[in-house]
């Protein structure tokens, strides 16, 4: 028999596991929606504005965070919400050829300041994304980045990070449990195009 059919509906263990996290993640919304608000937009005005220098966003991350890197240049490049003309962004975690010989040849840690070597540009826009904000191949990229005159943004949870220093918008998300923070992570994301697509394309 079903742990859920031994109890009551709505009463089991699992029930209330369910309503903490939910409740958890509203209450972080809640505090997102005050905190984030001048953060969101000052990211968004600096990737627009490179956009329409027809300049470009590279994107990074580990774990998670790749496929959130990855998400999010597939909404730029081909739509979000709206039709309009496709926008320059590349995630820096696609092409395994260029990470395992990168990792193979020199380290981990550069395997994508290696890339922003070789394709970042002066007004580009690099948006570095670590749950934990201590990343060692993240922080390089962010080195990487800034030397090759790039912005910097940065997208992480509550834990202090050593990147936060280097880059010109820190996105902080005030949580510890990294579900929760990557929850937020996709909405930020999500909002970033929203901002994006209203600012370059209004009507």
């Amino acid at each position: 028999m079903s742990i859920l059919n031994k109890t009551s509906s709505g009463d089991s263990p699992m029930h209330h596991m369910i309503k903490q996290v939910m409740e958890d993640g509203i209450v972080l919304r809640q505090q997102c929606q005050v905190l984030l608000q001048e953060p969101l937009l000052q990211a968004a005005d600096l990737m627009q504005a490179c956009l329409k220098q027809n300049k470009k966003i590279l994107v990074c991350g580990n774990g998670g965070s790749a496929a959130d890197a990855q998400h999010f240049v597939a909404e730029l490049v081909n739509r979000f919400e709206k039709n309009r003309p496709a926008l320059a962004a590349l995630a820096l975690t696609n092409d395994s050829s260029v990470l395992t010989s990168i990792a193979n040849d020199f380290s981990f840690e550069r395997v994508f300041s290696r890339q922003i070597e070789a394709l970042g540009q002066s007004g580009d826009v690099l948006l570095a994304i670590s749950t934990s904000g201590t990343s060692a191949n993240v922080l390089e990229a962010v080195k990487a980045a800034k030397h090759q005159h790039m912005t910097v943004i940065l997208l992480t949870g509550g834990n202090k990070s050593s990147i936060s220093p280097l880059c010109d918008v820190h996105i902080e998300i005030p949580h510890l449990s990294t579900a929760r923070v990557q929850e937020m992570h996709i909405t930020c994301l999500h909002l970033l195009c929203t901002l994006i697509d209203e600012m370059l394309f209004p009507c």
